[in-house]
């Protein structure tokens, strides 16, 4: 049988499992396979697992139960080894990795950002500012079949919205940075030109909240802040 992995604890982590049932159909029963330094939480691997809310909600149930309790490494959902010596085996031989990082995460929550601008909006400033735009932009409406302009135009709108774009995730992540652990950027992704996880102190997690809604506030309703959180911390395992 299989191996489903929800998490990687400290030995001495009190894993009060009681209650609280892992994926599948029926629920998976929760275990912990432990050795000197590490417990893995683990249960059977249902057959033909995909997912589904329900398990979606049941792994990441397990996650938030022990992370009440202290340092967890969250593995992401559908991880499956062969078996339960296979996951022994990996406690033992990445051990001080492991324990590393469980040190470094005591204490903290993952929270995800992301940003967005309206296009419109941020078009508007570009043709405003940018004298360049503004000819080719006059030069492809007098001349329709100007092709090559409208190629360069295009082109220069591209490099614009990505430039304003960069500069304005680096200030928000500047404004919220000093309050968080480390952040770690990942892909963008549809019309955000922000995703960014912050790893923060339990303790700071509502002050960092009331600074992303400040500058929610600050920059108005041209822009669109999506904060996630406070989560496990899954960015910085």
């Amino acid at each position: 049988m299989s191996t489903y992995v929800y998490a990687i604890t400290s030995a001495d982590h009190p894993l009060r499992l009681n209650g609280v049932k892992g994926v599948g159909d029926p629920a998976g029963e929760l275990r912990a396979l432990g050795t000197q330094a590490l417990s893995a939480v683990v249960s059977d691997a249902p057959v033909g697992l995909r997912a589904k809310r329900r398990d979606l909600a049941a792994h990441q149930g397990v996650l938030e139960r022990l992370l009440a309790d202290g340092a967890v490494l969250p593995m992401r959902f559908g991880l499956v080894a062969p078996d339960d010596e296979q996951v022994l085996t990996a406690l033992d031989n990445q051990r001080d990795a492991f324990v590393e990082r469980l040190r470094e995460l005591d204490g903290c929550v993952e929270f995800n950002l992301k940003a967005s601008r309206d296009e419109d909006a941020l078009l508007r400033e570009i043709v405003a500012e940018s004298e360049e735009v503004r000819r080719l932009n006059e030069f492809t409406r007098q001349n329709p079949d100007a092709h090559e302009q409208k190629v360069a135009l295009g082109e220069l709108l591209s490099a614009e919205i990505d430039s304003r774009n960069l500069v304005e995730a680096q200030r928000i992540v500047a404004q919220l940075e000093s309050l968080a652990v480390r952040h770690r950027a990942a892909e963008q992704q549809d019309a955000n030109f922000l995703n960014v996880s912050f790893l923060v102190k339990r303790d700071n997690a509502e002050p960092f909240s009331q600074a992303v809604w400040e500058e929610a506030e600050r920059r108005g309703a041209e822009y669109s802040l999506s904060l996630n959180g406070p989560l496990p911390p899954y960015s910085f395992v």
